[in-house]
């Protein structure tokens, strides 16, 4: 009697690759009210590096309308919302509306922020972000706005903020100049977290390059940002008060002055002309350290395949693949930057390197863990349960 046939595994399928697509990604910021999510959410309007900045806003007069007028952006860039919460006010379906209506090809935006009511419940506006159905957009985190001053008091009155803070991405604590124990509340904020980036502020200042990628005003043709009509000459406003100019910008790598935004950040360029192994970059995804806030950038996975590069975007514990044809007569490399608070940078560049490929050939099932955080563009995001079945970490 021969022997059954052994079973056989279907080998992985990669999506068509499209090319490359614009990824938009949108912030949501929450936090309960007063905590400074208008002062921040400014502070970023004002200092974008460049970049085209859309807002929903869930509140009566959360933005600095006048200053928003003078670049322009009212019409264009600005949704606001007055009738309650948006997590209860809208459903998934109304939120791409407002979202398509801000990534509109004309209005050149680059990055959308929500600025959740002081009672919105942020799982189920990341829920909802999650379910969307717009393949140019992509989920940027869920930024978490403590003020310092007030976090016990806060967290007697809404104990759901210890929930809360366990599904933030990044954490800004802010209002650290008033709080009478700041480094008491730093550590008890990074305790009730899962791993979140957690930044300290005054003001509202948090470097931009924590939560999108700044583009250079020159790179504009015939479109003016918000910072190419702010007026660099005066102090920024009262929101300024405690010294930093307007091209401040804190940080740890040359952003301004440092120790000014009170925000600084590590980040590390990872450049190799050797192909990673699939199996061991999820192994180093998925050990990634508390505090490693974002990975963005090309990967080149060789022999795994040689027709695709493969844009990866993580932010917190959210991660994703896009694979887009190799530009002709582009180097074969990996660019990757890594963006965090206290990240040993050595350690993660030894990493890096043990991910690796040196063999010609490749292993056919080496790709499953990528893939399953391949979208196909035809097909919906699974990820649309809680923000823990999005985020869930990738298998070994």
């Amino acid at each position: 009697m021969g022997q059954s046939p052994s079973p056989q595994v279907p080998t992985p399928q990669v999506p068509a690759a499209r090319g490359p697509v614009p990824q938009i990604p949108v912030v949501i910021l929450a936090g309960f009210l007063g905590s400074g999510k208008t002062t921040l959410l400014n502070h970023l309007l004002h200092r974008s590096g460049g970049s085209r900045i859309g807002a929903i806003v869930n509140d009566f007069g959360a933005i600095e309308i006048d200053a928003m007028a003078v670049a322009g952006a009212l019409g264009d860039s600005t949704v606001s919302l007055g009738n309650g919460c948006l997590c209860c006010a809208v459903d998934p379906g109304e939120l791409d509306v407002y979202l398509a209506r801000l990534a509109r090809p004309e209005t050149g935006t680059d990055v959308i922020v929500i600025e959740a009511s002081g009672l919105a419940e942020p799982q189920e506006l990341v829920r909802m972000l999650l379910a969307s159905d717009l393949t140019g957009i992509v989920y940027g985190g869920l930024v978490e706005v403590v003020d310092a001053a007030e976090f016990d008091a806060t967290r007697a009155r809404h104990p759901e903020i210890d929930r809360h803070l366990g599904l933030a991405d990044l954490v800004v604590v802010n209002k650290l100049d008033r709080a009478d124990d700041a480094e008491r509340v730093l550590a008890l904020v990074g305790s009730l977290t899962d791993r979140a980036a957690v930044v300290p502020a005054t003001y509202g200042r948090v470097d931009p390059a924590f939560l999108f990628d700044c583009r250079p005003a020159e790179e504009r043709i015939g479109q003016l940002s918000f910072d190419d009509l702010h007026d660099h000459t005066d102090d920024g406003g009262p929101d300024d008060t405690d010294g930093a100019g307007p091209h401040d910008g804190g940080g740890a790598h040359g952003h301004g002055h440092p120790g000014h935004l009170h925000a600084a950040y590590d980040s590390l360029s990872y450049v190799s002309d050797v192909p990673l192994d699939p199996r061991r970059l999820m192994r180093f995804l998925d050990s990634r350290p508390e505090g490693l806030y974002r990975i963005k950038g090309y990967v080149d996975f060789g022999p795994y395949d040689p027709r695709n590069r493969y844009l990866v975007h993580a932010v917190g514990r959210f991660l994703r693949f896009y694979p887009e044809p190799w530009p002709p007569g582009a180097d074969r490399l990996t660019q990757l930057v890594l963006i965090g608070t206290g990240i040993d940078t050595p350690a993660l560049t030894g990493e890096l390197r043990e991910c690796a490929h040196h063999a010609p050939h490749a292993d056919e099932h080496g790709m499953w863990g990528v893939l399953r955080y391949v979208q196909d563009p035809d097909e919906p995001d699974p990820g649309t349960e809680t923000a823990e079945t999005e985020t869930a970490e990738p298998e070994a």
